[in-house]
């Protein structure tokens, strides 16, 4: 991997076989990626990032100054969310095998004494994932309608940049657990945004074109998702 300096900005730049120049900022700390053709010069990718320095710093800013969750404890009484909603957690001390229980205001975590934070969390993080294996395919089929086309499979995974990527080769998404904390309207976003990239491979005015038709208000949801507090990792679209 190749690298430039602009100022006192560090750009990764990738080249592969690629048709367009793709400029990523990624959270939390805005580390920036330029993925190039591989036969473009450094030089004219030089060039490409100086024409981009102001909005490059301006995401900087932002990525900067978006609120972030304090880290987990897994206390009785901390706010955890579920597809958008606070809820207050309530750590149950018991027996028998772990369980999550939703209620009106609150989620239940079932659990022996003396659970560490690490066991804690990954028996919530489970709970995340089976919620997301829910509701996920309903959302897919319902877009595979709208859209023509067939995702073959899907997953759902950890992602420290990323809200969802795409293989469009193998029909495939991720998405990342983190989702399930988000309002619905973020996840089914998500969701189109990857299908999308079935039609259409890159963040072209093809791909905005799609986006447009299938999910108008699209930009609306995604800046929504942008504001929302991040996770203390942290990850980001």
């Amino acid at each position: 991997m190749q690298s430039l300096t602009i100022g006192n900005i560090y750009v990764e730049v990738i080249q592969k076989e690629i048709k367009n120049v793709h400029l990523s900022v990624y959270p939390p700390t805005g580390r920036v990626r330029i993925a190039a053709p591989l036969r473009m010069d450094l030089d004219t990718i030089r060039a490409f990032a100086i024409s981009k320095l102001s909005w490059i710093r301006k995401q900087q800013t932002k990525l900067l100054n978006q609120e972030r969750e304090a880290p987990r404890e897994f206390l009785s009484g901390e706010s955890h969310y579920y597809f958008g909603k606070r809820y207050l957690l309530k750590v149950i001390h018991h027996r028998a095998a772990s369980q999550v229980i939703l209620r009106h205001d609150t989620i239940e975590l079932y659990i022996r004494a003396g659970a560490s934070l690490a066991a804690k969390e990954a028996v919530l993080s489970e709970w995340y994932r089976n919620r997301l294996k829910e509701t996920v395919p309903a959302l897919i089929a319902k877009w595979e309608k709208e859209m023509g086309v067939m995702v073959e499979e899907y997953g759902i995974k950890k992602m420290r940049t990323k809200w969802g990527t795409c293989n469009a080769n193998a029909s495939r998404i991720w998405l990342n657990l983190e989702l399930a904390k988000k309002p619905i309207q973020c996840l089914e976003y998500i969701i189109v945004h990857e299908m999308v990239h079935l039609l259409e491979h890159s963040h072209n005015e093809i791909f905005v074109a799609y986006m447009n038709r299938f999910l108008p208000r699209w930009r609306f949801v995604k800046d929504e998702l942008n504001r929302l507090p991040i996770g203390h990792a942290d990850w980001g679209y």
